[in-house]
């Protein structure tokens, strides 16, 4: 995220640009993680059959659940904040 927001961020410091990229990745394994924990208390193994033997679409996107939405809210606020 420093190096790419270069292009994408270019207005936002380097250091924030950083803080950005870390806040993403931790907000993905928490989205990963609770969606686990949502199968775990649900006793399922896939939350779909949509992409069979890949535990379903929700499997593919659960790091997003947290993290684009944390991406989002961010980016605008270094954008009109």
């Amino acid at each position: 995220m420093a190096v790419i927001g270069t292009w994408w961020l270019p207005s936002v410091p380097v250091a924030m640009r950083a803080l950005l990229g870390v806040a993403v990745v931790a907000l993905g394994i928490a989205g990963d993680l609770f969606e686990s924990m949502l199968k775990r208390d649900l006793a399922v193994k896939d939350t779909g059959r949509l992409l069979g033997g890949h535990g379903g679409v929700l499997d593919r996107l659960d790091a997003l659940l947290f993290a684009a939405p944390a991406a989002y809210y961010l980016v605008l606020g270094f954008h009109y904040g």
